[in-house]
């Protein structure tokens, strides 16, 4: 509790919820933002790719400034390849964005199975830090994963397009408990 601030909002009125103040806490510990980035063919229709590897630079600057930690994988064709970290990513890397062997199916089952065992790792070395997942995808895979339990937020960054959508990253979203937003709503 902010006593001085809740007592300047106080003046002279009784004590009301709304003249509460609070101290801001800060983080127990460090934050991790695991990446999951398609790169199947559907990715690479329509430059969805390029959109969603340019989204990646600007959050990894965002996570470099703010000191968090960050992993990258990829998924694509038949596999999942870690590409980056976790840590603190201080310089940028093209090679961390080359797609893995370019197109075929959306193996995304199989992408958050890894990246939940990056999760349960980062959380046994550091179990007082916060865990995001972000799943940069177009939703189109037949897959149904199940929620990674180590991570304390997922978000699904929906990069579907055209006439005739699924709409599976927010289906997805959904019964995971989870954000679902357009590439679009975190530009800027």
């Amino acid at each position: 509790m902010a006593w001085p601030a809740t007592l300047a909002a106080k003046r002279q009125a009784p004590l009301h919820a709304a003249h509460l103040r609070f101290v801001p806490t800060a983080p127990q510990g460090s934050v991790l933002h695991c990446f999951l980035l398609d790169c199947s063919g559907s990715m690479l229709a329509g430059q969805r790719l390029a959109l969603a590897k340019g989204l990646l630079v600007a959050l990894f600057d965002r996570a470099s400034k703010a000191r968090a930690d960050a992993a990258l994988m990829c998924f694509g064709g038949t596999g999942v390849d870690v590409r980056f970290g976790p840590a603190v990513p201080r310089w940028w890397n093209e090679r961390w964005l080359q797609p893995l062997g370019g197109g075929g199916g959306t193996p995304l089952a199989a992408g958050v199975r890894k990246a939940a065992q990056l999760l349960e790792l980062a959380a046994r070395r550091k179990p007082l830090q916060q865990r995001w997942l972000w799943v940069l995808t177009d939703g189109r895979s037949g897959d149904i994963p199940i929620r990674p339990s180590e991570a304390d937020q997922v978000v699904f960054v929906d990069f579907e397009r055209g006439a005739i959508r699924l709409g599976r990253c927010a289906q997805l979203a959904q019964a995971w408990g989870a954000s679902c937003v357009r590439p679009e709503e975190l530009i800027g």
